[in-house]
């Protein structure tokens, strides 16, 4: 009796007093349990139907929402369609025309290609299909908790509308996780934002209750797609980026150091055409903006990747918004150094620009926000609002009623001003673009001249350095000017110096807990290799008794603290980041500090220095040196102009 023949018998034989507990869920609750997963809120209703739209080659994508889609969502786009077969199909689960085989798997260039998004949307919505491959006549398809209960002929329009009624209709418990009509917008718009970004050739178009909030030209001009996200003003601050290997192509934007935001989510990273999250991505970025940048700031950026679908795992998130690299520190490397090449030709010296004078209450037309207190209070949404055309956003952000009606009908009406003045924006975004190459091939042709020659005229409170040439006035932080100065010399130095031992006259004590001793014990090599040993001085006390000779004087114990740290939490010694900070911290102690004052000729000496250093625009924590204002600007202020 072989093993299967045994084990029908037994249960054959128990069945009368054993209780089945394992059984197969029916479909229903499985598709209401992948919907879980899927759809999270009706923006992940609008992405997963959007990025079946971009698959089916549209060029064209209207988003229309009724009551931020909690009451109905619609999708229209001019893409392939789908045949009479193949719309029934179309909602089984795992069905997709994207993943034939098991090799397909590794050479993914689709958005939506798991098969589970229309079979887990239809199953908590009712959802109705109208599709047509534009060769016969289309199909409408009538689906309420998954099953199908209408089926008729349509017209032949080419491509394919869906529209969703009364989502989590039958899964009441999903609404009280629901946010306010506000929030749940912002983060609709906030996808739309990232596919207009992500595809700049398609025309989006989203509509909330009847009202235009947002529409894209199409063009494939992604500086006018971030200028009508985030304005006009940060589009006038971003610096175009190109960077091949033999595995990635990396092309986008970012922003000049001066634009910063509170959180990462400002930073648009895109891979083969889908908007990723990858906090390894973001180190990257990061690093390109080393000492740019002040603490706890971030920069905003948009960058697409292009690399062999083979190079990349999509397939580890039910929402695709999280990936695998198996190239990971290459391409790290290479986004990297994409940001350092490209500020190496910029000059970053921040204008000071006088703000324009409010209109009338009456004339005004739009709905503004202070940048910093919104990313303050939504720290976690990533679109701000616009200067342009504009999105909402803000995670948990709770609303009056009245208050978000009169915000939809200003929005509606800035829209409608915008679509009227449309030509003049393309005009004005076409003159950035093409003032942005001038000033690239300028810095390129003049590199030398980063920082022009300045000449001191004075002193503001023996803190400012106050500086002049033909092209206007110059403010700069003399502490932060030398702070530089002093960090990149002490870098290159600490740098060179080798491993050699400074012997201590009374050895430094240090007191751990268990798991930190522990840790160290397991570490000893590698602290060896920096310089370091360890030796037990009871239970959990250690003395050391010597350190290397790059350690800055007066700060030797601070700096073994910061080794036995980054062991404790990264558990590994990163002893290129050590000097780093080493250098910054001796920059810092032995600069000229604030109320101190300089003749001319010392001020003359600090601004040729400064001019001769490799990123002269920040101090090492990513404070800016000098601000400059223009002729202009000061006449504006004076009223020499108007």
């Amino acid at each position: 009796m072989n093993y299967t023949d045994y084990t029908s018998k037994q249960t054959r034989s128990k069945r009368g007093n054993a209780r089945v507990k394992i059984f197969q869920m029916p479909d229903s609750l499985a598709n209401k349990i992948a919907a879980g997963e899927v759809v999270e809120r009706p923006a992940s209703v609008v992405k997963e139907l959007v990025e079946n739209s971009i698959d089916a080659n549209s060029t064209s994508i209207k988003v229309e929402v009724m009551e931020a889609g909690l009451q109905q969502i619609k999708i229209t786009d001019n893409g392939d369609g789908m045949s009479e077969d193949d719309c029934e199909r179309a909602f089984f689960r795992h069905a997709t025309s994207k993943i034939k085989n098991e090799n397909d798997l590794f050479h993914v260039r689709t958005l939506g290609f798991r098969g589970e998004a229309l079979a887990s949307i239809a199953a908590v919505s009712r959802l109705k299909l109208k599709t047509s491959t534009g060769e016969e006549a289309g199909t409408i398809l009538d689906l309420e908790g998954g099953k199908v209960v209408s089926k008729t002929k349509g017209d032949a329009r080419k491509g394919t509308e869906i529209t969703i009624d009364d989502l989590f209709f039958n899964t009441p418990a999903r609404l009280k996780y629901m946010k306010t009509i506000h929030t749940e917008l912002g983060h609709i718009t906030d996808v739309i934002n990232r596919m207009a970004l992500s595809h700049p050739m398609i025309r989006f178009e989203v509509c909330h209750n009847e009202k235009k909030l947002f529409q894209s030209s199409g063009r494939g001009d992604l500086l006018q797609i971030i200028a009508q996200v985030y304005g006009m003003s940060v589009a006038k601050k971003m610096v175009p980026v190109s960077f091949k290997t033999l595995d990635f192509s990396i092309d986008g934007f970012i922003a000049k150091p001066e634009v910063t935001r509170a959180s990462r989510n400002y930073i648009s990273t895109i891979i083969n055409g889908r908007y990723i999250r990858s906090v390894g991505l973001g180190k990257a970025i990061a690093n390109g903006y080393h000492t740019l940048l002040p603490i706890g700031k971030n920069p905003l950026v948009v960058l697409n990747i292009e690399m062999d679908p083979i190079l990349v795992d999509v397939n580890v998130h039910p929402a695709k918004l999280e990936v695998r690299f198996s190239k990971e520190k290459e391409l790290y490397e290479a986004v990297q150094e994409t940001i350092k090449k490209a500020f190496r030709k910029e000059r970053l010296i921040p204008d000071v620009i006088q703000a324009k004078k409010p209109k009338e209450k009456s004339e005004q037309h739009t709905f503004s926000f202070d940048n910093q207190a919104f990313d303050q209070r939504h720290a976690s949404s990533p679109i701000p609002a616009n200067e342009g055309i504009y999105s909402y956003s803000g995670k948990d952000l709770e609303v009056e009623q009245d208050a978000f009606f009169t915000l939809q009908h200003t929005a509606a009406e800035t829209a409608d001003k915008y679509e009227e003045q449309k030509p003049n924006f393309d005009d004005m975004v076409e003159s950035i673009s093409i003032q942005i190459e001038e000033e690239t091939k300028e810095m390129l042709e003049t590199d030398e001249e980063r920082i022009p020659i300045m000449y001191p005229i004075g002193q503001h409170h023996g803190t400012y350095i106050l500086a002049q040439n033909e092209t206007g006035l110059y403010i700069v932080d003399q502490h932060a000017a030398q702070e530089r100065i002093k960090y990149e010399y002490f870098r290159d130095k600490i740098g060179d110096v080798p491993n050699e031992l400074q012997e201590l006259l009374i050895p430094l004590t240090f007191d751990f807990s268990r798991q930190e001793a522990l840790l160290i014990e397991q570490y000893q090599d590698d602290l060896k290799k920096v310089g370091l040993f360890f030796e037990h001085f009871g239970q959990q006390s250690y003395i050391v008794r010597s350190h290397p000779q790059w350690f800055p004087k007066g700060f030797e114990e601070e700096v073994i603290r910061e080794i036995v740290e980054q062991v404790i939490t990264e558990e590994k010694i990163d002893l290129y980041k050590l000097r780093e900070e080493a250098a910054i911290l001796m920059s810092c102690k032995r600069s000229i500090k604030a109320n101190h004052y300089l003749n001319n000729d010392d001020m003359f000496r600090l601004l040729e220095d400064l001019r001769k250093s490799t990123d002269p625009f920040t101090c090492p924590h990513g404070r800016p040196i000098i601000i400059h204002f223009s002729e202009y600007e000061m006449e504006k202020m004076f009223k020499r102009v108007m």
